[in-house]
């Protein structure tokens, strides 16, 4: 018999003993577990919150095959045994389903001893990101932006939770630049002069002009990161285009909605048009987007895919959430290291390519998304400092 099928028929005996109201004797009998893991399992067994897991857990459960494979795996002669009323042996099959599935969850690779999956948490200093910039000047000279600061001029104004620019401005023979450079931890909202809206994500950085000129083309540039922009139309600005430039593609609208992604630890830079239309263009190769479409640059051989996506799965991060469809564990972490500013370690290369999908709210402490993560695609993880080993 093996380890498995040993635990299996422990687990059935346990429940059992449990629905009955009586000692629990196969557990202390049992030579398959060390006494620190009849403890640990039986602990488990009675804890409240680790019943209520269990059964949310297994109340996801198809009933009919659950059970179909709990009288296959006890299947005995009739003979040899009085009958059992059908409802017992029903609430005695999910009772030691429960309880399996309560001790396997434990169980390591081998399915031959048993280990805590307890979050190891060491001063944990992860905070939650919050709106912050720097506003980079002209002359070099930097101003923070954040909650609860104002910085005002003839041009601009902030709230420290986005900067908007006067429509009125107007640029003179010589423009003048600024930067808005947004932290790990970090997302900025921003008004172009023109009345372009700009979200920027974490470890993003744009560089605008304070005033656009009249008439010609107006040129911002992402120098990296993410951006969500929502372009004021070249039909207000004297068919003025709009353009975004990038050190490896450039984005051409006339008045759209569209997400760029670009950071400098990834190799490939993701355009997705919302509404409107965009033509990304490199020194190889031009492409016009619809609506729905998404360009894929890579970056080391120049080649541009286009293909349909579900777009808010790109664009949700600027309305508060994160929002993810078979995502690798490993994509999915170097977003969340972004928002988070921490650093993440895989203990085991397959991990990186665990597969998660769901919705993760932005204003959600890192451990409470860990927790959600942990419960659907990992066993376990720690935090230590800043770091978040994934074991």
């Amino acid at each position: 018999m093996s380890s498995f099928d040993k635990i299996k028929l422990l687990s059935s005996k346990v429940a059992d003993s449990i629905f009955k109201g009586e000692k629990i004797e196969e557990l202390e009998k049992s030579k398959d577990l060390t006494d620190d893991e009849k403890n640990y399992v039986l602990s488990n067994i009675l804890d409240k919150n680790k019943k209520q897991e269990r059964f949310e857990f297994t109340s996801k459960l198809n009933k009919q095959r659950a059970w179909e494979n709990f009288m296959e795996s006890t299947k005995q002669k009739t003979k040899t045994k009085p009958k059992v009323k059908p409802m017992y042996r029903y609430y005695a099959a999910a009772a030691s389903i429960a309880v399996l599935l309560g001790i396997t969850f434990f169980l390591n690779d081998n399915i031959g001893s048993l280990q805590s999956n307890e979050t190891i948490i060491v001063d944990n200093n992860i905070e939650t990101g919050t709106d912050k910039a720097t506003l980079i000047l002209e002359d070099g000279s930097k101003v923070a932006l954040e909650k609860g600061t104002t910085y005002q001029t003839s041009n601009a104004n902030s709230n420290g939770e986005e900067i908007v620019y006067s429509t009125k401005a107007k640029a003179i023979k010589d423009m003048m630049y600024n930067t808005l450079a947004i932290p790990r931890g970090g997302q900025f909202h921003i008004q172009l002069s023109d009345g372009t809206k700009v979200w920027l994500n974490s470890e993003s950085q744009l560089k605008y002009p304070v005033a656009f000129v009249k008439g010609e083309t107006r040129q911002v540039e992402l120098v990296y990161g993410e951006a969500y922009f929502d372009v004021s139309p070249s039909t207000e600005h004297n068919g003025a285009k709009f353009k975004v430039f990038h050190k490896e593609q450039e984005i051409e609208v006339l008045g759209t909605e569209f997400n760029i992604k670009a950071y400098k630890d990834e190799a490939h830079i993701y355009t997705t048009l919302i509404e409107g239309s965009v033509a990304v263009n490199t020194q190889y190769s031009n492409k016009t987007l619809v609506p729905g479409e998404q360009s894929v640059l890579n970056t080391q051989n120049n080649t541009i895919a286009i293909s349909e996506v579900d777009t808010y799965n790109e664009i949700s991060w600027k309305d508060g959430i994160f929002r993810f469809q078979g995502k690798r564990l490993e994509d999915l972490m170097k977003v969340l290291a972004r928002w988070y500013d921490m650093e993440v370690i895989f203990e085991k290369e397959a991990h990186k390519n665990i597969k998660f999908k769901g919705v993760l709210k932005k204003s959600q402490s890192i451990e409470e998304v860990m927790s959600i993560i942990e419960s659907t695609s990992i066993n376990n993880y720690a935090i230590n400092n800043k770091t978040i080993t994934i074991k």
